[in-house]
């Protein structure tokens, strides 16, 4: 069983027209009816997606395997070739899944759904090509739909935790703090967010739990508040790219902040250089907003991913954080540290706050440190805790308000 997908379909139904993809469908179609055998069966189910059933294949699974590569590699070639659509030349690629009908027992609608997985994984892989089902990728799937159901029950039962890593400056003096999320799991007990927030982030999930996660931190700040030695902390909580484009995301904020009494001016959001390529103009918007309420912003992991200098000087921002594989290397890679200096002389020039993540090491600290780095965070400190790990810790005389 062959499930085929062709690779962004949607992009043409949107720039040239259904009629145009209509067309491209046509042409598909007969490109595969072309590599179809008399006994084979070729169907499509809907969209953009076709099955084909190969049948009469040898008895053995390795040869069997050679004689589905030899079919697949030859649709994969013959669907990348271009289209002539009314005149305009179009490319369009196809992942294929492919499952075997190992069994006499199995059900169609099981093998199906085992192509449609694999099809899946050649996307993920790159699309335009092909993969074969593992029971390995059964298993894996199985499991992630067990742990979204506990996600789901958990946020219900509000079943998650704030750790705080402390801000440090030139003294290792407590400046400040970031929020990171902990799932107290029922059975499996503190879970990492590695594990579920890229689960929270393909399931919608993220929104519910960016929610709860600003409700505890804000609430953290109140706590704060009735402490002179930590009512000037700041706060910083991640704000992944699908919290921040939701059109509510600025609503929902004021409204954490105005139910829970936490004072904006404490709070740092911290967004990702990803989060700038996509509606720009938008972000700016949200972050103006924000911003004018007193919330400060801060771009974290910089200089890992792409920022135009020319986005950069427009958005409000407070801080930079420069990405922890910088530090890492900075005393065996020149490159890096010549990436670090950079970024503390682009902070200074925006007026701008730098902050060195992931500090590890006495001797990275000192390196920074001569750098003109003033801010600091990393296992060097503390490693990521509960909140009254924060209480005795030694206080800047001076906080960055």
């Amino acid at each position: 069983m062959l499930f085929i997908d062709l690779d962004n379909f949607k992009n043409l139904n949107d720039t040239l027209g259904h009629d145009m993809g209509d067309l491209l469908l046509q042409q598909v179609a007969e490109r595969l009816n072309s590599h179809v055998r008399a006994q084979d069966t070729l169907a499509r189910l809907g969209g953009d997606e076709f099955v084909l059933m190969l049948e009469g294949l040898n008895l053995k699974p390795e040869q069997a395997v050679r004689q589905i590569e030899k079919v697949g590699n030859k649709i994969v070639a013959a669907l990348a070739s271009p289209y002539n659509l009314k005149g305009r030349s179009h490319t369009s690629t196809a992942s294929i899944g492919i499952a075997l009908f190992p069994a006499e027992y199995d059900k169609v609608d099981e093998v199906l759904k085992r192509a449609d997985m694999a099809m899946y994984e050649a996307k993920a892989a790159g699309r335009n090509g092909m993969r074969f089902f593992d029971p390995r990728m059964q298993a894996e799937v199985s499991a992630r739909a067990s742990l979204e159901s506990d996600l789901r029950q958990s946020l219900g039962q509000r079943d998650f935790i704030l750790h705080y890593q402390p801000q440090v400056d030139a003294q290792g003096q407590l400046i400040g703090a970031e929020a990171l999320v902990r799932w107290q799991h029922p059975t499996r007990g503190l879970v990492p967010p590695g594990e579920f927030i890229p689960l929270a982030e393909s399931t919608g999930l993220i929104l519910p739990l960016g929610r709860l996660i600003l409700h505890i931190a804000c609430q953290q700040l109140v706590a704060w508040a009735a402490h002179p030695q930590l009512a000037q902390l700041t706060l910083a909580v991640n704000v992944s790219a699908r919290q921040f484009h939701h059109p509510d995301f600025v609503e929902d904020v004021f409204a954490t902040l105005a139910e829970s009494g936490a004072n904006p001016q404490r709070l740092e959001l911290e967004l990702t250089e990803s989060q700038l390529v996509e509606d720009v103009e938008v972000l700016i918007g949200k972050m103006s907003q924000l911003k004018a309420r007193g919330v400060h912003l801060a771009l974290d992991d910089f200089g890992a991913g792409y920022s135009s200098l020319n986005y950069l000087k427009r958005l409000p921002l407070d801080q930079l954080k420069i990405d922890q594989s910088f530090v890492r290397d900075l005393l065996e890679q020149p490159s890096d540290a010549a990436i670090v200096r950079t970024i503390l002389a682009l902070g200074a020039n925006l007026n701008l706050a730098v902050t060195a993540e992931g500090v590890e090491t006495q001797e990275q600290y000192d390196a920074l440190q001569d750098m003109g780095c003033r801010r600091f965070q990393g296992y060097l400190f503390a490693k990521p805790g509960p909140a009254q790990n924060l209480e005795h810790w030694p206080l800047a005389t001076t906080l960055a308000g």
